[in-house]
């Protein structure tokens, strides 16, 4: 458990004083449970690590070197493949469809199989987030994100359970195919 015990510490440091932007809970809470969903899915040391440190390169000023020098190129390749190009100096908004596009492209050329558990991990607590908006503001949530159209979202969200079908076995995505029909029910 070295590796992860090392990915909890640095993970919680890394989001230290952070808060979500759509609940407002500190930050750490979201890795955390990613990782806790990835274990209901696998016992596997490097992808619960990864899952811990997924949104570090995105959204800190750590850097991919940084996890690989501290964690290894499978636990850095794993973040990679959750880390977006932000294209910082262009507005998210006007972004939002390219970047989520390549994410697609990744998860799908994805070979291993921690890729798509920290995935899944990730939409399902997002998922989770935005099902208790949703019952709380309706519609209207939408306003705070970059992308305010229900309908792309709604893609992107339907896209994720299809490329992540083949952990269909895992109440985790059933969770996540059930909160997406939900959440986008008549999108």
């Amino acid at each position: 458990m070295k590796v992860l015990d090392e990915a909890m510490k640095f993970a919680v440091d890394a989001h230290s004083g952070m808060l979500r932007k759509k609940d407002n809970c500190p930050y750490i809470l979201h890795p955390a449970e990613v990782a806790v969903i990835a274990g209901t899915m696998t016992r596997d040391e490097e992808v619960l690590a990864a899952a811990l440190l997924h949104d570090t390169v995105e959204d800190t000023p750590v850097t991919m070197e940084d996890i690989r020098a501290r964690f290894g190129d499978r636990v850095a390749a794993l973040v990679a493949s959750e880390t977006e190009d932000k294209r910082p100096g262009q507005p998210a908004a006007l972004t939002w469809r390219i970047r989520k596009e390549e994410s697609l492209r990744e998860l799908e050329a994805a070979e291993d199989p921690g890729v798509k558990i920290i995935w899944l991990g990730d939409k399902l607590s997002n998922m989770r987030t935005l099902y208790r908006s949703w019952k709380r503001e309706g519609k209207a949530m939408w306003w705070s994100f970059n992308q305010t159209d229900p309908a792309q979202q709604a893609w992107y969200y339907r896209s994720i359970v299809r490329l992540t079908a083949e952990l269909g076995e895992y109440e985790a995505w059933q969770e996540l195919d059930y909160l997406v029909d939900l959440v986008f029910k008549g999108v």
